[in-house]
């Protein structure tokens, strides 16, 4: 089969298109043929080893596993012995941020907590892309944040891959949103739910004098130092970029109480509840994906530049074989 293997740190030339073995289900795992996958800014972070703290987890001078992609969305091909959640020709969604490995035309997985069955109303590619930003945007503000009715929300960089679920998110819990994009994206992020939309090209969401219970950076473009002042007394500052600096302020805040920072490896964090209760909004309209563009498996370096432009709406999606 077709495999995405990285075994160098660096551009998006270092990615290569290789004929790897076609991996068998255990007992306890399913084999999926996957329709598609998304490139997301996770994707391009571990290819160049940005931030430095990529190297201490996942290989200091080169990639201990070459393997690229995390989420995913595809076809049960077969059964381990034992498997009772799936049956072959199931329609699934996943991830799989342990070993990666999205990124190929078949994944091999526990029937565990990180996979599911797909909303019924979705294509491939859809599910695919709700799988990357829903579950991630799901994580911070209901498990870290607990967004709730009657709240002021803030979500920095809400035209992109975790920001687009994170406004839907958001209205869904009943707070009022206020999304920051650039001028191109402003309509995007209207017609997601935002209540108030901030062009950061010719405002600074933190000179407006607004502030807010919760301030979510989807982008990983701001600071707690920076947002502190536009947090309520109480209000919490989350941020999906792992640094010195987030980890130290996490611990600071957590002893001095008051306003937060906070951070959590979102990916590692998901069970099959947050899967299931994703579908249930998809199919009852509360979530749609947000798809820019798509790519086919061997034009996988084109689609890490373009995320590395910073400039992609919602997700770029990977395509291989069906297209719903």
């Amino acid at each position: 089969m077709k495999a995405v293997l990285c075994t160098q740190y660096g551009s998006p030339d270092v990615l290569q298109l290789q004929e790897v073995e076609k991996p068998t289900a255990k007992d306890n795992e399913i084999l999926i043929r996957i329709h598609a996958a998304v490139v997301g800014p996770s994707d391009c972070a571990f290819r160049k080893a940005d931030t430095f703290m990529i190297r201490l987890v996942f290989g200091l001078t080169k990639p201990r596993n070459p393997r690229q992609g995390v989420e995913f969305a595809g076809e049960v091909e077969a059964v381990g012995s034992v498997v009772k959640l799936f049956k072959k020709g199931d329609r699934v969604f996943g991830m799989s941020p342990n070993q990666f490995g999205a990124h190929a035309e078949y994944i091999c997985l526990p029937e565990g907590k990180t996979v599911a069955i797909q909303p019924a109303n979705a294509t491939y590619e859809d599910a695919a892309a709700v799988c990357d930003g829903g579950l991630t945007a799901l994580t911070f503000l209901r498990d870290l944040a607990n967004v709730r009715s009657g709240q002021q929300v803030l979500i920095n960089g809400a035209s992109g891959a975790v920001g687009a679920y994170a406004v839907q998110l958001a209205k869904y819990y009943g707070a009022e949103v206020t999304g920051v994009c650039s001028t191109a994206n402003v309509q995007l992020v209207k017609s997601l739910g935002a209540d108030k939309v901030v062009d950061y090209t010719k405002e600074d969401f933190t000179r407006i004098g607004q502030v807010y219970d919760v301030i979510f950076d989807a982008v990983g473009k701001s600071s707690f130092s920076r947002s502190k002042g536009s947090l309520k007394p109480n209000g919490v500052y989350l941020n999906t970029v792992l640094t010195m600096g987030i980890l130290l302020r996490m611990l600071w805040t957590t002893v001095t109480g008051g306003k937060r920072a906070k951070f959590t490896t979102a990916g590692l964090k998901q069970n099959k509840a947050n899967f299931d209760f994703l579908k249930e909004l998809v199919e009852a309209g509360k979530i749609k994906a947000v798809i820019d563009r798509r790519y086919s498996l061997d034009q996988i370096s084109e689609a890490h530049r373009y995320v590395d432009t910073g400039r992609k709406k919602g997700n770029v999606v990977i395509t291989l074989g069906k297209p719903n």
